[in-house]
């Protein structure tokens, strides 16, 4: 059953003739048809093409003339990352049957170029303006570790196909949590680069993309072909190693940081999870830093002035007589931000500004900082948040590390007691993505594998 396998297994197997790519596809493809039903994870399946690109892929290996590092494996591709000749929904019904992309972005051209297989697209919420899995074009998309419970947003269709075994990666984009969030509901590890370091269109200063997968090598991998540069885009890319190793922990200065002074206090099996993840690392020789809360005001309610902007000027771009084809409360949203001021939207800005550098002196008294990626262990799958009035409060941990442009992981660190996956966020300082990718592995190797849902095992 390769579906149960890593990119990195695959990439061996096939160089050794174990395994093909045909045989991969078909395995993954299957445990889509038995797995999605359930979860609704995934649309725009594509057997047919897929399976002619494995045997493309087949015929290469045999040769020894693999295409790219990621030649023949799986991949899928979040609904907010336009490819050319596939939906380009963004989560909300408004798009559906709109026009597809007549060019691949960025991350989908070099996937293409490394060889991946693009099987699927994975769905997400409206506009990726929730931290949660319910979509007016996608329906609800549900947890695999509990039917009844929430993949986090905004990547959460990817969140929940990776933990259930269907393909090993997926690219998600992070504008404040989205791919660390659904990354710690359903125990795997996500990674959110640095601001320039994965070129995407269109530009955006917080927004990124980046990978979700269920082992720190895969993401590694991954990441080294994302990062290349692309002459449409901003960003400069980076040149990232293909493989990572344990990173000596002896010595280092690593925060743990339990409040950020705003959002939802941390539940207490939250806390738990996260110090013992922290007496581990210590227990290896790194120093363990308490530190107290950056912000002694709401800073939630800047931000949400800021993205309530964003989300109006995106539904602007709609076709008028489309536009209420939203979730409500996105609607809602949408409209508060229509009534911003151009003076309050300019003292929002700097207050950001404000935030950020507040959140920066915190965060440089250490080489990295260790957190709970969310305040709580999970809400219901159905609802937009754990707070109906403020649906995304709950990002108060991810969210400043896209304002301050630093690269940011969760990585899975042991069960709730109601058997939910719970995931640890580490943050490091600018350029540092290859140093927090070995601390990540260093971890890795020190906690149990979380495995499959035991539901779809």
């Amino acid at each position: 059953m390769s579906w149960r396998m890593t990119a990195t297994e695959l990439v061996e197997a096939f160089a050794e003739g174990t395994l093909s790519p045909v045989e991969t596809i078909q395995s993954v493809f299957d445990r889509a048809d038995d797995v999605n039903p359930s979860i609704n994870a995934l649309f725009d399946l594509r057997y047919e093409g897929s399976l002619a690109a494995a045997k493309a892929s087949e015929a290469r290996w045999r040769t020894g003339q693999p295409v790219g590092p990621l030649d023949g494996v799986p991949v899928l591709i979040k609904d907010s990352v336009a490819e050319a000749g596939h939906p380009y929904w963004r989560g909300t019904k408004a798009r559906v049957g709109s026009p597809f992309p007549a060019e691949d972005s960025p991350p989908v051209a070099r996937l293409k170029e490394a060889g991946a297989i693009l099987f699927a697209k994975t769905t997400m919420p409206d506009f990726g303006l929730l931290a949660s899995g319910i979509s007016s074009a996608h329906g609800v998309t549900r947890n695999p570790w509990n039917l009844a419970m929430n993949t986090g947003g905004s990547s959460s269709g990817a969140g929940a196909a990776i933990a259930s075994g269907i393909g090993p990666l997926a690219i998600g984009t992070d504008l404040g949590g989205s791919v660390r969030l659904p990354a710690a509901q359903n125990g795997l590890f996500a990674m959110k680069p640095g601001r320039g370091v994965v070129p995407h269109l269109p530009y955006s200063e917080a927004r990124v993309a980046g990978p979700m997968t269920r082992t720190v090598a895969d993401a590694a991998l991954m990441l080294s072909v994302l990062a290349q540069p692309d002459s449409r885009a901003s960003e400069p890319g980076a040149l990232l190693p293909a493989s990572v190793a344990p990173f000596p922990v002896k010595g280092l200065k690593i925060g743990l940081l339990t409040s950020m002074g705003f959002g939802p206090t941390v539940e207490p099996e939250m806390q738990k999870l996260v110090s013992n993840a922290a007496r581990a690392l210590e227990a290896e020789g790194a120093d363990i830093l308490p530190l107290v809360a950056p912000f002694d005001t709401d800073v939630f309610a800047c931000l949400d002035t800021y993205f309530s902007v964003k989300a109006a000027i995106e539904r602007d771009e709609l076709p008028e007589g489309k536009r209420h084809e939203t979730l409500d409360f996105i609607t809602r949203y949408c409209d508060g931000g229509d009534a911003v001021t151009a003076k309050v939207y300019l003292n929002t800005i700097a207050a950001i500004e404000r935030a950020r550098e507040r959140y920066l002196a915190v965060i440089n008294t250490c080489d990295f900082v260790l957190s709970p990626v969310l305040p709580m262990v999970g809400f219901a799958a159905d609802v937009a948040g754990p707070d109906p009035d403020q649906t995304s409060a709950h990002v108060s941990f991810a969210a400043m590390a896209n304002q301050t442009g630093l690269p940011a992981v969760s990585i899975f660190c042991g069960f709730s007691e109601q058997g939910l996956p719970v995931g640890m966020h580490i943050v490091a300082g600018h350029g540092q993505e290859a140093a927090l990718l070995g601390l990540s592995s260093t971890y890795e190797a020190m906690r149990p594998n979380p495995g499959f849902p035991p539901a779809f095992e």
